[in-house]
């Protein structure tokens, strides 16, 4: 295991004005971030995630640390990773499976950013290192891209207009806090704990949006590792469906002065179909789906 890190950095000094995410969105001024505490608290995710290290959570310490405070370490995270020439290229929704929410005593969505560096085509890459991330996951998704910007008053065919494409993915989650003991602010100010997305082959919408719409809220989908079955998943797990959970990520971002909405070309991975199970290299992962257009992934860990 990581070693776990106990001290929290200092402070870095407040800055008069910082940028959510590439500059376009709202402006983070200092009368908006005026706890130092809060870029200390990004300053040590930003570190710990760098060095694969785990430390203790943030809501179990003496300052505690809210969901809106961890959102606010979300942005000023973005800013940190554009600062070293990462580009953000969309979002992960974590905890839209209402089936785990128990297992982890969180009861509703969070969700962070996803980079370049982070997501990979399968197609180019079919292997992944784990050297890196600690007590990493791998959890099945749907992820769309977006060709047009939602609102927030859209309905899912209305959400569906503005989609270009859909596929099927592996995202790779991990914890700096140790076992997967944390609260909602912990995973939030630690970026949705996401480490990795590997995406299948992406199917255009195009014409035949009805059908689509039909078919990703009521598929199955089996999880496998080398071969043997781990666990069964479904479409309705994700909040009713991958749609649902694009709904209510679009609603999230519309009450949030902090964080950018969602804009064309981004895309979203909207959630694990299936329990978050351990993974380890050497192990080979896969899926199939039935009832829906898209075939199954597989993806060889390192």
């Amino acid at each position: 295991m990581p070693p776990i890190e106990n001290a929290t950095a200092s402070p870095s000094p407040v800055r008069l004005v910082v940028m959510a995410g590439d500059g376009i969105g709202p402006e983070i001024t200092a009368a908006t971030l005026n706890s130092p505490d809060i870029h200390a608290i990004a300053d040590e995710v930003f570190a710990s995630i760098a060095a694969g290290r785990q430390i203790t959570p943030f809501t179990s310490r003496a300052a505690g640390l809210t969901l809106d405070d961890a959102y606010r370490v979300t942005a000023l995270l973005n800013g940190k990773r554009e600062a070293r020439g990462e580009k953000r290229v969309g979002r992960k929704i974590g905890f839209t499976n209402r089936t785990i929410w128990e297992e982890y005593k969180i009861y509703a969505p969070i969700w962070g950013y996803v980079y370049y560096s982070t997501v990979h085509d399968l197609s180019d890459r079919a292997t992944l290192p784990l050297a890196g991330f600690c007590e990493p996951r791998i959890e099945p998704e749907i992820v769309f891209g977006l060709a047009r910007a939602p609102a927030a008053d859209m309905d899912e065919a209305a959400l569906l207009s503005c989609v270009d494409w859909v596929a099927h993915g592996f995202e790779i989650v991990h914890s700096i806090f140790p076992q997967w003991q944390f609260g909602a602010a912990d995973t939030v100010a630690a970026n949705g704990v996401h480490g990795a997305l590997l995406i299948g082959p992406r199917h255009r919408i195009g014409p035949r949006a009805a059908e689509w719409q039909m078919a990703l809220s009521a598929f199955p989908i089996d999880l496998l590792c080398d071969g043997c079955l781990m666990d069964r998943g479904h479409a309705t797990n994700v909040l009713g469906g991958p749609l649902s959970a694009l709904r209510h990520l679009v609603g999230l971002l519309a009450c949030d002065a902090i964080n950018p909405p969602l804009a064309v070309g981004e895309m979203v991975t909207t959630g694990t179909l299936t329990r978050a199970l351990p993974v380890k290299s050497g192990e080979t992962w896969s899926t199939a789906l039935e009832g829906v257009a898209i075939d199954g992934i597989r993806l060889r860990l390192e």
